[in-house]
């Protein structure tokens, strides 16, 4: 009896440990779409490519593993990457938005239509 209560012990600490931590990792593509308007500018315009600081190519974001894009947002955020629109615009954005936004972009209706992105 001893162990089972201490084995519901534990695991209702991890379950409250967790739970805040899972929260922040699942997006909710429906707000995150919402979230979208300062990437559109950007990454939702076909063929556009940026001048500055040299010109490359702008990646597109539909269809990108949810992972990435929370990773390469975080690493704006903590400095790790350096772009002034991209530290800006990271900067601004919570754990939820992040995930929230990656959702969206990974989701299917986010995904380039077939042979959009030909060159």
């Amino acid at each position: 009896m001893k162990y089972r209560v201490w084995g519901w012990g534990v695991a209702l600490s991890i379950s409250l440990v967790a739970s805040p931590l899972l929260a922040a990792t699942v997006g909710d593509p429906v707000a995150g779409k919402e979230k979208t308007s300062m990437c559109e500018g950007c990454h939702g315009i076909k063929d556009y490519r940026t001048a500055y600081p040299s010109v490359y190519n702008v990646p597109k974001l539909g269809g990108q593993h949810a992972t990435y894009i929370i990773d390469a947002l975080k690493e704006y955020k903590n400095g790790q990457r350096h772009h002034p629109s991209m530290d800006a615009i990271a900067a601004s954005l919570s754990e939820q938005d992040m995930a929230d936004i990656a959702a969206y972009y990974s989701g299917e209706s986010a995904k380039p239509q077939s042979g959009a992105q030909k060159k």
